[in-house]
């Protein structure tokens, strides 16, 4: 028997929309689910964006305030894909009336608010999901077998890079993205972030860092109107970009391994060039989110000019039989979000957390924060 699952979205931009088409596509890939969600409502307070989405993706209802949300019965889990700012306040707020959530990463500001969160969902005993969507890729998680079972020998060091242009315009708008108050981290809290869970959920606990920012594109115009996504305004008022471009850091690991992470959202001629190479005493392995099916891997005995070889990943990885049937086979962004939709239906389901845990929120902000103080202090941080 399948029941239903109340679900609310609140704050419905682009990454709105995605956890939107995630939970619509869950009874094609995963028709197991006892629990089928239902779209009850969308929350926005931007004028008629709500309504809009409410009519196009079959919401019942639509609000302009989020607290109608946490005071509806109807709803029992909810996403929230709000502003970072926001983060923190709708949290601990869905917590506290009982929702379950999935809330998109860095989970507020700082560790603090991350931390916050955490305890709300604890204390309320509901289940929550961050959206470290990047190790659901079933790639990925081949990745994470190979290290732990010692295919490459005792991993000595990673690089990993996440490099994007979205924010490479200078005529890119000001938005909350680039403000402290609002955005809190620049690149740090966007991407990095992401390169913190993939560190911990391949290499385990990071142990010290050192870390340096830039800010390349100091000011920016301010919007004239609502903005979603990467909106540009050339011409308007110019105010300050509060938050970093850029970062890079090295990294010392619990086990003893070295990294290097580095991640940029003003890289001109770089799409989305996200993955990461990690090397061990006897091999290999490196995947490339633009490739997403692939690792390359070497493994064996031959140290000295040892071959590199491709895995296409298939069926026995990860979730990638719930999309295709064969390896080699692609999949793409908002597939990674519907195993991630699955992970937070699930965990709902049984009781018990599947896939990235507020705790995983709280460890990469504890991690965040120790980069700005490091690029700030222009030192080691300890984060034992």
């Amino acid at each position: 028997m399948v029941n239903t699952l109340g679900i609310a979205v609140v704050g419905f931009g682009w990454m709105g929309r995605v956890h939107t088409q995630a939970y619509a596509r869950l009874p094609h890939h995963f028709p197991q689910l006892p629990l089928r969600p239902e779209l009850v409502t969308v929350a926005d307070e931007v004028p008629g964006r709500a309504e809009e989405a409410a009519e196009r993706y079959g919401f019942a209802s639509a609000a302009r305030d989020w607290r109608e949300v946490a005071a509806d019965p109807r709803v029992r889990a909810v996403s929230i894909t709000a502003p970072n700012f926001l983060h923190r306040e709708i949290g601990v707020a869905m917590a506290e009336a009982g929702k379950h959530i999935w809330i998109e990463k860095p989970v507020g500001l700082t560790a603090e608010d991350a931390r916050a969160v955490a305890d709300a969902l604890g204390k309320a005993g509901v289940q929550g999901t961050v959206g470290f969507n990047y190790r659901n890729a079933p790639a990925v998680e081949a990745a994470r077998e190979l290290v732990a079972s010692g295919e490459i020998g005792t991993v000595t060091h990673v690089r990993i890079r996440l490099f994007s242009d979205y924010a490479a315009h200078p005529e890119g708008a000001l938005t909350w993205r680039y403000e402290r108050e609002r955005g809190g981290a620049g690149v740090l809290g966007d991407l990095a972030s992401h390169g913190v869970d993939l560190a911990r959920f391949l290499l385990g606990d990071i142990a010290s860092l050192t870390a340096d920012t830039a800010v390349f594109i100091p000011e920016r115009a301010r919007p004239t109107g609502a903005t979603a996504g990467h909106t540009r305004a050339a011409g308007g008022e110019l105010g300050p970009v509060e938050n970093e471009d850029y970062v890079n850091c090295l990294l010392r690991f619990a086990s003893g391994a070295r990294g290097v992470l580095e991640a940029s959202r003003v890289s001109v001629g770089e799409q989305n060039n996200y993955g990461f190479e990690i090397h061990g005493t006897t091999g290999a392995v490196s995947w490339d989110y633009r490739r997403m099916g692939e690792l390359a891997v070497s493994r064996g005995t031959s140290y000295q000019d040892q071959p590199v070889s491709t895995l296409y990943v298939g069926p026995g990885y990860g979730e990638y039989a719930a999309f295709q049937p064969g390896s080699a086979n692609s999949m793409g962004y908002d597939d990674l979000k519907v195993i991630e939709a699955y992970h937070f239906v699930r965990s709902i389901t049984e009781g018990v957390p599947y896939g990235p845990t507020p705790a995983d929120a709280v460890a990469s902000a504890v991690t965040l924060d120790a980069m700005a103080r490091s690029a700030e202090q222009g030192t080691w941080v300890d984060l034992g």
